[in-house]
């Protein structure tokens, strides 16, 4: 089920997600479409040409509720550490930044999703669920 949507306009090729602190300086994609440590995911995405449109999921077994686009491929699929039970989801400049509250603080099972893999990103869907339950 949908929680959560936002647009974020990147001007370099990177969008962070996951605590509300600082992202680590040793948080680095190099070649790979997605790079993580165990409280943030860093995306490659389209910079400058438009508006990255990120959804934010929990799961759900109701078929009338909006769910992740099954067509997107799994860039990163695993746990994060959310020390204020929000997750952020920003640019790398901090320009623009969206944080949702998804329960208490802890850990959090993560899948992240995009449109298509490496520089042309332009649509993320974020599945997120607490690992306790």
């Amino acid at each position: 089920m949908q929680i959560a949507g936002v647009d974020i306009y990147v001007n370099h090729p990177v969008l962070h997600l996951g605590a509300t602190d600082w992202v680590p300086l040793s948080l680095a994609l190099n070649a790979s479409p997605a790079a993580s440590c165990d409280t943030h995911v860093a995306v490659r995405v389209r910079p400058q040409k438009g508006l990255i449109k990120v959804r934010l999921f929990t799961p759900s077994d109701d078929p009338q509720a909006q769910h992740p686009d099954p067509e997107f491929t799994t860039v990163f699929d695993g746990t994060l550490l959310l020390p204020d039970g929000r997750i952020a989801v920003g640019d790398v400049e901090q320009q623009t930044r969206f944080v949702h509250r998804v329960g208490d603080r802890g850990q959090f099972n993560v899948r992240v999703a995009v449109n298509a893999p490496g520089p042309d990103v332009s649509a993320v869907d974020i599945v997120i669920s607490d690992s306790s339950k």
